[in-house]
């Protein structure tokens, strides 16, 4: 019995003296890609240039950027994310990546990056299939044009609450993505932004995109393979509607939430030739009274007859 002791002491000891240092590379890579990106980012890259150089030998292992779960774990938007110093630390880690995944990057969900990390990125990561940098203020065509010419694979692209992406972008997606089939195009709630005065900046508030419409037919015309549609608070009137309806013909999700210019009789029109949807989202236009900020008498009456609020009253 004492001696089984001994020796299983000794058995604990040598484990708790062994030098991970001394692992070779692959067995350092193997073990590496069984951690989440935090994991691998924050501790095995921070810990020695051993580990270092031997996740950045495993490509694979930067095959996915995603943010997003740091940003939900917040639970709502913060003033710091739309500051300069923030989108550098976007930017750092969206090169990084695109670097070290040797052309296998195939995922990117970000917020707040900057033009020239998204061209940068774009032009290393040919089998790019999703790619989410919503809320990117200074994104503009000029990125996306490089993604449209560099990522052919692109399936999933959400473009939400960028402003300076512009119709052109679509056309250029489209013409050069074909297989993309999911599109988000959000903007933010230009009815009552009061949830996003103080922390998104008020120049950018009140330069939402304005033509709806024209989006519409850009996608309409080169995204006609689209089966799932986003575009919250859009601007698009029941002739951008109709153009989407008569080109989309695959949708099967459309979310027209707060698309405060369309009528529940346009959209019954519009989407009754559309055959494979399967789930349509109308806007809601059971907003508060005081959100519009509308004068006491006479105003919200004008508000119901001109978007019909009473046939959604059940």
């Amino acid at each position: 019995m004492a001696t089984g002791d001994v020796a299983g002491g000794e058995s604990a000891a040598v484990a708790e003296e062994r030098d991970w240092s001394e692992m070779t590379p692959v067995c350092l890579a193997e073990a590496f890609s069984r951690l989440g990106l935090e994991d691998v980012w924050r501790g095995a890259m921070a810990c020695c240039r051993a580990w270092r150089d031997a996740a950045a030998s495993r490509p694979a292992l930067f095959a996915a950027l995603d943010l997003e779960p740091a940003f939900a774990s917040v639970g709502a938007d913060a003033a710091e994310w739309w500051t300069p110093a923030f989108q550098r630390r976007v930017d750092a880690m969206l090169r990084s990546f695109s670097s070290l995944a040797a052309g296998e990057l195939r995922e990117v969900r970000v917020r707040h990056c900057s033009d020239d990390a998204l061209a940068f990125a774009a032009e290393r990561s040919p089998k790019l299939s999703i790619l989410s940098i919503r809320s990117s203020p200074s994104v503009s065509d000029r990125s996306m044009f490089i993604v449209a010419s560099s990522c052919h694979m692109l399936t999933e692209l959400d473009i939400s609450y960028c402003h300076e992406v512009s119709y052109k972008s679509l056309e250029m997606i489209g013409q050069n993505c074909r297989n993309l089939n999911v599109l988000k195009r959000n903007i933010f709630n230009w009815l009552d932004s009061s949830e996003h005065v103080g922390i998104v900046p008020d120049d950018y508030l009140r330069d939402c995109p304005q033509d709806g419409d024209r989006e519409a037919i850009a996608i309409s015309k080169f995204m006609q393979n689209l089966k799932h549609l986003v575009i919250r608070f859009s601007k698009l009137s029941v002739v951008g509607l109709n153009a989407i309806s008569g080109g989309c013909k695959e949708l099967e999700v459309l979310d027209l939430y707060g698309c405060a210019n369309l009528t529940l009789r346009g959209i019954q029109q519009a989407t009754s030739n559309m055959k494979n949807l399967k789930e349509l989202e109308k806007p809601n236009f059971y907003i508060p009274r005081s959100s519009f900020h509308m004068g006491r008498y006479g105003h919200w009456q004008l508000y119901d007859e001109r978007f019909q609020t009473n046939v959604f009253q059940i």
